[in-house]
């Protein structure tokens, strides 16, 4: 007697779950990430306005519909005039308390907290060090038992980014590197991610004493550049392992910094006498200006910013 065909079992939730992300990881990573990054820095330069708007269309597939009510130009000729796009006056209104430290970037919030000695977590289970990630001694000390805060930038996200306070660029480091997706997807699986892609060391003085403050803008797939508007040319994959720039540049807080031509991360350290806020919780959405650090003590007026 024939036995009846079985039907195959389903999938879990879990299961699906776990095969999806194997398919973004194999999709955004497995290929040739510098040259998709390279392809997509001339691509976008590409000033069509019915290619922008189909090029848009597909994007917004993969990552969500792009909200651009609050860009300052509606008509784009380009994909990287999307990308780099500036918002309207007062779209980001920067808090006004001299005591807090606000976010540079809308973004998504992920690991955060205390450094441990000179350890910080990419994700669960995932460490990389203060030297992995800064390559400098002097500022490894600096931020030691210090606080970070992860920022992660999705794609459909403002590229631009702001100084958090008033302060002072000191120095830029810039380290060539790959170009991994820098989603939770790729910083569960590959370890110190952050510490091989490529970004930029961003050295700030502030003008309490003992207090110091680092951005580290780090690029992924897809991103052509760090742009940093302080500088005379963006820093791109046409450098090749360190570059020191050394800076003597005040800026207020909420001033423009730099951009991005994609979405990306920046983690920031802090050290001084600073607390989290509580709305700094993983998963959270925060936009440019508003709090993520306060001082617990008065902070110096704009006009105490160091000078170098």
């Amino acid at each position: 007697m024939l036995e009846e065909p079985r039907s195959p079992k389903p999938v879990s939730p879990l299961a699906r779950l776990f095969l999806q992300e194997d398919l973004n990881f194999l999709v955004t990573n497995r290929i040739p990430r510098r040259y998709a990054t390279l392809a997509m820095a001339w691509f976008s330069r590409l000033r069509s306005r019915r290619l922008t708007k189909l090029s848009l269309s597909v994007w917004s597939t993969f990552d969500g519909e792009l909200d651009l009510s609050e860009a300052r130009e509606q008509e784009f000729d380009s994909l990287q005039d999307v990308f780099v796009r500036e918002l309207r006056e007062g779209a980001r209104p920067i808090d006004p308390d001299p005591s807090s430290l606000v976010s540079p970037c809308d973004a998504i919030v992920g690991a955060s907290g205390r450094i441990r000695g000179t350890e910080v977590i990419q994700a669960k289970g995932f460490p990389y060090t203060l030297m992995d990630l800064l390559g400098d001694e002097e500022l490894v000390e600096r931020h030691r038992d210090g606080l970070f805060v992860t920022l992660r930038l999705k794609s459909s996200m403002y590229h631009r980014f702001h100084a958090p306070t008033h302060c002072r660029v000191r120095k830029v480091t810039y380290i060539s590197g790959d170009t991994w997706n820098v989603n939770p997807i790729a910083l569960k699986r590959v370890e110190k991610l952050f510490c091989k892609n490529e970004r930029a060391i961003v050295d700030l003085a502030l003008p309490e004493p003992g207090h110091a403050l680092t951005l580290v803008p780090v690029a992924a797939i897809l991103v052509a550049g760090i742009h940093l508007h302080f500088l005379d040319s963006p820093l791109n994959l046409s450098h090749q392992g360190k570059t020191h720039i050394d800076c003597a540049t005040p800026l207020t807080k909420g001033q423009q910094m730099g951009h991005f031509q994609s979405g990306s991360t920046i983690v920031l350290f802090a050290t001084g006498d600073f607390e989290l806020c509580d709305t700094v919780v993983e998963g959270a959405t925060v936009r440019v200006g508003q709090p993520l650090l306060r001082r617990s003590t008065p902070a110096v007026p704009p006009e105490g910013v160091p000078n170098g």
